[in-house]
């Protein structure tokens, strides 16, 4: 499955709730699903800065695909995180430093989040980007 493909799903997936009450749960079990990181992993250099909770991010080089695994304190930033590793999971270094994640936008995700929530996720983007840049 391509990233366009992808996030094409995740576009489908939130149009069939009629209301952001109903988003939020599914964001809510989305986290759920999360590969979770290794205990060993949720270390101080790994914490995404600029979150308003506690996130960690892993990423590794597997076969020339970034694999990336999570944790958050949050429920509704785990499933963010979660939704941005769905996305961006198993793809090469150079795609996910140029993906341009539009399905934010377009399932209005940040509009719906906090100021604080919306910086987070951005720097939940950056961080993963920052981590295929430096694969390159």
């Amino acid at each position: 499955m391509t990233l366009e493909e992808k996030q094409q799903e995740i576009i489908n997936e939130f149009g069939m709730f009629d209301d952001w009450m109903e988003k939020y749960e599914y964001i809510i079990e989305l986290g759920k699903e999360l590969p979770i990181i290794d205990p060993e992993k949720k270390t101080d250099d790994r914490l995404i800065p600029g979150c308003q909770s506690r996130v960690w991010l892993a990423t590794e080089i597997q076969n020339g695909k970034m694999t990336f695994s999570a944790d958050s304190d949050a429920i509704i930033t785990k499933g963010i995180i979660g939704l941005l590793i769905r996305v961006l999971n198993h793809e090469t270094p150079e795609v996910v430093a140029k993906a341009d994640l539009h399905f934010v936008q377009d399932i209005g995700l940040q509009e719906h989040l906090s100021p604080t929530r919306a910086n987070g996720l951005l720097s939940m983007v950056q961080k993963i980007k920052m981590a295929a840049i430096k694969s390159l």
